[in-house]
């Protein structure tokens, strides 16, 4: 994925808590709040809820580090650090829904992106690298650990590259903007039809509308065919019924919560064709 490398990031957009030494053993919280994370908010785990916890367990502590993401300043950093492109698909992400919202004669609100290691105490309760990327709605940001980018690669067995991540950042945006929308529940549920999988396949629509217009945003050069497949591929590694075939030997839909590879293809591919919110049914 090809950066503009004269372009101005904002660091702004991005809160840097690595390194913040938080650790123990996660609670996800209590009540309605530990079933936003774990409904809402896990974005690529695809597991049922009770599997989530076990690992969350053994998260690893946060480790200190060198740089930060607020050095990220240009789009050529993007192209250099794994941090400083989370900045910049952020701003684009962003850019690009700061337009269409206004176009439709809305006001977007930001959010801000999290990046944390290890632990990360958020709105919605303490969570850990093991749940996955999530947005939380009682605090407005998306929270991420940028190792998940390498468990896409190892643990679900996508191909990986730049514009995957991409999708990745963009899916939670998706649920920011159900949230502006007024459209983002706790709904619950689970199944290949269940109110849970249709939020979470809409926001792999969404993503797949931002991917559509992301060079008009100028952070961005024009996908090619093979960095939207990187976005695919990545949509289909973390289908319910792979992760279950692999990590449990079978597939059980009544227990989906994110939707199959197929239906999570399908729904990023139709915003991307379309490049339209209402074809995600979100307008």
């Amino acid at each position: 994925m090809s950066f503009d490398p004269g372009k101005r990031l904002d660091p702004s957009q991005v809160e840097d808590r690595r390194g913040g030494g938080l650790s123990g053993p996660v609670l996800a919280g209590g009540g309605g709040i530990g079933l936003i994370v774990l409904l809402v908010a896990s974005l690529l785990l695809g597991v049922d809820p009770s599997e989530v916890l076990g690992p969350a367990l053994q998260a690893p502590p946060q480790t200190d580090v060198q740089q930060t993401a607020q050095e990220c300043q240009t789009g050529a950093d993007a192209q250099r650090r794994t941090d400083c492109r989370v900045v910049g698909f952020v701003n684009s992400v962003q850019a690009y829904w700061t337009d269409e919202f206004a176009r439709r004669g809305a006001r977007y609100e930001p959010a801000k992106t999290v990046i944390f290691s290890g632990y990360v105490q958020a709105g919605c309760g303490l969570a850990s690298t093991a749940q996955g990327p999530f947005y939380c709605p009682l605090d407005d940001r998306v929270y991420l650990d940028t190792t998940f980018f390498d468990d896409l690669r190892a643990r679900f067995g996508a191909q990986g590259g730049p514009f995957a991540e991409g999708y990745v950042i963009a899916h939670e945006y998706g649920h920011h903007v159900q949230d502006l929308l007024g459209i983002l529940e706790n709904t619950g549920g689970t199944g290949p039809q269940s109110a849970s999988v249709a939020q979470e396949l809409m926001a792999d629509c969404l993503a797949g509308v931002w991917a559509r217009h992301a060079a008009e945003t100028g952070y961005l050069r024009p996908p090619s065919e093979s960095e939207i497949a990187q976005a695919i591929d990545a949509a289909a590694a973390v289908g319910d019924d792979r992760i279950q075939r692999e990590t449990q030997g079978r597939v059980t839909p009544e227990r989906w919560t994110h939707g199959s590879s197929q239906q999570r293809q399908t729904a990023f591919q139709t915003g991307y064709r379309t490049g339209d919110l209402g074809s995600c049914g979100a307008g």
